[in-house]
């Protein structure tokens, strides 16, 4: 359909004009009176997504929604992956009588949501750009959080890297130039795979030249050079950074000045995590159905404010391998525990602290509500006392902290003499502002409510004068106020009354008495209104140059919630803190799993010690039967580092961490259908990954290698990794495995040591001490774990019955299972479970 339609009303031509001016691949939302409508494809498209009704008028889709329903529907279709457009209508349709003006006021997209209500408290929310170098090998990322303007770049990462920064990230939307489309699908691995919830979107590859993009930025940040921010020599940095600063504005409408800086981030100061180790470790989300409590983030984040919850994530998935910077948070938590009333008021005070973020980009978006600055008022306020007993603990890293506080000591005031926090109602209703704040709003108020008064003394007075006491003063939006009489009092009305309408019970009139009133009260009232939404824009014009005074403090108040927090959690379950190296060692006594200590009953869990110095105590071949304990044991050495070099105390007696720069894990696998990848070839996946990035100061987690395949293929690949670990990677190495072959490692390999799961045998079975003592296992126990899962008793019987015939059989594997029909026919005519003759000959089949 085209504009030059006959049929097309201009209204229609108004909404193709709308759709015209926005990406092709959103959704017009389209305001008519009370309802947003779609029409043609977006309408088809809206209606599957949200299910509604889809109508048609002149074989044209159309469907909608009431207005006020916009918070119901717009995450449903962001979650859907939709991107939408709003036209609101920029006029009053009762004042004017041609076509209501209409403008695209924002552009809502997964990575650039800003409303409150579509974000959750502890969680980024990222707009990403990428940026291939010409060779593909490395890349560039710019990430932004437009609800709170956050806004960094890394750039000359290898791809891998970039790729894992992604998913920690949780970016909701990445944009690539499309130039750089084909490319990616084209890598080794084809584009990653983010999730349902991640979109990606093309933009043209003009979006990404450096000249432009360098231009865009120093524009928006008002400044002759980006050399500051030390993007000298960094052009494909500056390309996706600027694609996404564009992109941003875009979306919003306007300039963002929230977004006040964009930061430089190197991975060369913190320890990585990829995908794998994540997800294994269930760091942020539970592999069960434990929730949030079966994650390590579950279990240490006692975070109060939403910068503190966005904090600690950030830490935990970014851990530091600055000694400086963990000593300093620990000396923050070890006095916290020293005063546990200092500990108990800073929470305190820190559960009366809003989310300042994105309050503070909500009243820069001009998105802002009256609770939002009733918010402000009561966060700020705490900051001279919580500053005051911060620098009372006498830390330096607390005192830096408290010393980034700003003074709003003004501000508050103003705040508390103009918002009334009793009954502020919505914007607009004419409640916000207290009495006295501003004359003008006074005195509207004084004229409206006298006027309603006057209203009510001319009915008492018009009834008193005609003798009608059903006579009643009324108002309608029509013909605004009026006096109505009921058909059988008309003989009383005075000459002096107008008929305006007639009902069939009564009629309708005025009087220029009542006119004149209800202009100054109307006029009043429409006064009030403007007034009210004009000196709430000036409030927050006030607030906006303090933007950056406010995004410090409500960075430093997440680091302190972030660092109370953890005090809390290790004086509640007994952490210590440990001692960090820039070394290879590792020696834990009676660490514990944090996770799994506090799901099970107290007093339940075994704790384990851990020794490695890098040297003779490289690599630990961990042996044992299933459900004894191996992997949780390997798991909670890998939590316990990432804990430490987080800046938490860890859930052992003593612990001396050499900082690692990247934690490996290679526990389990499934088949990925999506790329037509096995078990097995994911696990060698992830496995090629270890071999290819370990360095000697990597922490490698490997519990099973070798499974998916034969056994002589599975050991031979599971011996091969261990000796190039200890070999060529030369890193610290947790090997759980059944293939008790490998314990021969440690006869040729001076730095290889062996473990297992002590088990005690009893005359009702066998028992799990949970301990992890020297030395190799010499049973796998696996009869007995089939028969604790409830396997028949017959088939327990035959697997036993071959079990003994497998391992007394000379001559390997092959020769016992072709002793098993022979076998099988003995034991079957009562003859003894073993395979020799009396002379001790193997019986041949």
């Amino acid at each position: 359909m085209s504009e030059t339609t006959p049929a097309l009303t201009p209204m229609m031509k108004q909404y193709l004009e709308a759709k015209a001016a926005i990406p092709a691949d959103a959704v017009l939302l389209f305001r008519l009176g009370d309802f947003y409508e779609e029409f043609f494809e977006d309408a088809e498209k809206v209606s599957r997504a949200l299910d509604l009704v889809l109508t048609r008028r002149q074989n044209m889709p159309m469907c909608g929604f009431p207005y006020h329903a916009l918070d119901t529907y717009l995450p449903r279709l962001i979650n859907a992956g939709i991107k939408v457009a709003i036209a609101e209508q920029m006029e009053d349709p009762k004042s004017v009588k041609r076509l209501v003006k209409r403008e695209i006021t924002r552009i809502v997209t997964p990575g650039t949501v800003v409303d409150g209500k579509m974000l959750d408290r502890n969680s980024y929310y990222y707009l990403t750009g990428l940026r291939l170098s010409a060779d593909g090998r490395t890349a560039a990322l710019a990430a932004l959080d437009v609800s709170i303007g956050e806004f960094f770049c890394t750039a000359n990462e290898p791809v891998e890297v970039i790729v894992n920064e992604l998913i920690r990230l949780g970016t909701r939307e990445v944009l690539i130039p499309s130039d750089d489309a084909e490319r990616w699908d084209k890598l080794p691995g084809g584009r990653p795979d983010l999730g349902k919830h991640t979109s990606w979107t093309v933009r043209d590859k003009r979006d990404f030249e450096p000249e432009a993009a360098a231009e865009f930025l120093c524009r928006h940040f008002n400044i002759a050079s980006l050399d500051c921010y030390g993007y000298r020599d960094n052009p494909d940095g500056l390309a996706a950074a600027g694609a996404v600063l564009r992109y941003a504005t875009e979306s919003l409408r306007q300039d963002a000045a929230h977004i006040t800086e964009i930061k430089r981030r190197r991975f060369d100061r913190n320890l990585e995590l990829d995908h794998a180790t994540i997800r294994n470790l269930e760091l942020v989300s539970s592999a069960s159905d434990a929730g949030k409590d079966g994650t390590l983030l579950g279990v240490i984040d006692a975070t109060i404010t939403p910068m503190g919850g966005r904090h600690l994530k950030n830490w935990l998935l970014l851990p530091s391998r600055d000694v400086d910077e963990l000593n300093g948070r620990y000396d923050s938590i070890a006095h916290f525990l020293d005063d546990p009333g200092a500990l108990t008021d800073v929470r305190e005070l820190l559960g009366q602290v809003r989310d300042l973020e994105r309050i503070c980009g909500r009243i820069c978006l001009g998105t802002a509500s009256v609770r939002d600055l009733l918010a402000l008022k009561e966060s700020l306020r705490i900051l001279p006392e919580l500053k005051t007993k911060l620098l009372d603990l006498n830390t330096p890293l607390l005192g830096d902290l408290a010393r980034k506080f700003g003074s709003f000591s003004t501000l508050v005031e103003l705040l508390e003499h103009a918002i009334n926090a009793e009954d502020p109602g919505q914007l607009g209703d004419g409640k916000v502002f207290k009495t006295g704040y501003y004359r003008e709003m006074d005195e509207l108020r004084a004229l409206s409510g006298h006027g309603k008064d006057l209203l009510s003394e001319i009915q008492q007075r018009e009834i008193s004068r005609t003798g009608i006491k059903s006579l009643k003063v009324r108002y309608n939006s029509v013909f605004g106020y009026y006096i109505e009489v009921s058909k059988a009092n008309l003989d009383l009305v005075p000459f002096d009354y107008v008929r305006k309408q007639t009902l069939v019970n009564a009629e309708r009139f005025i009087t220029p008495e009542l006119k004149e009133l209800e202009s100054k009260i109307l006029g009043a009232e429409e006064r009030i209104r403007a007034l009210e939404l004009e000196l709430f824009k000036n409030l927050c014009d006030v607030i906006s140059p303090m933007l950056n005074d406010l995004k410090q403090t409500a960075d430093a108040l997440g680091d302190v919630d972030v660092l109370s927090g953890l005090a809390d959690v290790a004086r509640r379950n007994n952490y210590c803190r440990p001692e960090v190296f820039d070394d290879q060692r590792l020696v834990i006594e009676r660490g514990r799993h944090p996770v799994l200590e506090r799901l099970l009953p107290a007093g339940e869990f075994v704790p384990n010690d851990t020794t490695f110095d890098g040297y003779l105590r490289r690599m630990m071949v961990i042996t044992g039967p299933n459900m004894a304990g191996k992997s949780t044991y390997i798991r909670q050495v890998g939590l316990i580092v990432i804990m430490a070099q987080l800046g938490s105390f860890v859930p052992a007696d003593r612990a001396q961490i050499g900082l690692a720069d990247r934690i490996f894990t290679r526990v389990g696998a499934a088949d990925d259908l999506t790329r037509n990848q096995s078990t097995f070839m994911v696990e060698m996946v992830e496995t090629a990954n270890i071999l290819r990035h370990a360095t000697p100061r990597s922490l490698v987690i490997m519990d099973e290698v070798g499974r998916g395949t034969s056994t002589y293929d599975g050991l031979a690949i599971a011996w091969s990794v261990a000796e190039f670990l200890h070999d060529d990677c030369a890193c610290r190495t947790l090997f759980a495995t059944h293939y008790h072959e490998l314990t021969e490692l440690a006869i040729t390999r001076r730095g290889v040591n062996n473990f297992n799961v002590k088990v005690e045998e009893t005359p009702d079975g066998i028992v799990f001490l949970r301990q992890i003592v020297p030395g190799p296992s010499d049973r796998s126990y696996g009869i007995y774990v089939a028969k604790l899962a409830g396997v028949p008793d017959e088939v327990l019987k035959r697997a036993g019955d071959l079990l003994k015939l497998l391992e007394d059989t000379p001559g390997g594997i092959e020769q016992a299972i072709l002793q098993i029909p022979a076998y099988t026919a003995r034991l079957k005519r009562g003859g003894k479970a073993d395979p020799r003759d009396g002379d001790g000959q193997l019986i041949l089949v």
